[in-house]
């Protein structure tokens, strides 16, 4: 959907990254929050530089916990939780992402060109006594579907259309009983004669979008949205699928 965006606007040269940002991450690539994610985002914010630094100056929201004991507080951040971190020192931020990482922690990226770079870019800083306690509870977003509601439209599909929006290849390992597919990146140029072929569909009906961890069906979500689709949401959590057998997780 972004390519078709990027053709849109003129851009000749354009490539797509299909196995997306999981795969990205999953092999030990960087990825960096949003400016408007690290102000305002549910997430854990970490500044690993030392406290002395942190009472100084820090970004606000974020809870210090040094590199050097990182280790031995790390578990105090709940695994689901989106992580971001940061540092004065670049390799640093880069071991402590590997850390995350090998711990099992799924959503972590880094602020980008840390510190500094928070502070070029004219960020909000604090200073004080630094906040050591992590105080994390999950909360949906807006758009967002629980995982409880779509598995029961699963069992029911009265209550609402699956969409997935993955693609054809990972369809073809498997997919969700009675859930309708097209590819994200078909989605807008497709939308309304996809909706067309599923019978007594109007832009009223609830819509559950799905992918494998959230991502991309938030992208569609805000699309459909855009386009009339009134009642659709998202599915923010991991699904994976081997034919009809699929498992969906936090």
């Amino acid at each position: 959907m972004s390519a078709g965006q990027a053709v849109q606007a003129g851009y000749k040269n354009v490539k797509v990254y299909l196995d997306g940002e999981p795969a990205w991450s999953k092999a030990g690539n960087p990825t960096y929050a949003g400016y408007g994610f690290i102000c305002q985002g549910n997430n854990v914010l970490v500044d690993l530089r030392s406290s002395e630094k942190a009472a100084q100056a820090r970004i606000p929201r974020s809870v210090s916990m040094p590199f050097d004991t990182l280790e031995d507080v790390m578990d105090e951040i709940p695994m689901k939780a989106p992580v971001i971190l940061f540092d004065d020192d670049k390799a640093q931020s880069l071991e402590a992402l590997k850390l995350f990482k090998e711990a099992g922690y799924k959503k972590v990226s880094l602020v980008e060109d840390g510190y500094h770079g928070w502070k070029r870019l004219g960020g909000k800083l604090i200073k004080g006594p630094v906040v050591t306690e992590v105080t994390w509870k999950r909360k949906l977003v807006p758009g967002e579907v629980t995982i409880a509601d779509f598995e029961a439209a699963l069992e029911d599909p009265s209550k609402a259309v699956i969409l997935d929006v993955r693609t054809n290849d990972e369809v073809a390992v498997g997919k969700l009983d009675g859930s309708k597919h097209i590819p994200l990146d078909q989605l807008c140029s497709r939308m309304d004669e996809f909706f067309a072929t599923i019978d007594g569909l109007t832009k009223d009906e609830d819509i559950y979008v799905h992918c494998t961890t959230g991502a991309r069906a938030e992208m569609a979500y805000k699309e459909l949205i855009k386009n009339g689709y009134k009642n659709a949401r998202f599915l923010m959590a991991e699904v994976s699928c081997e034919l009809n057998d699929c498992d969906i997780e936090e």
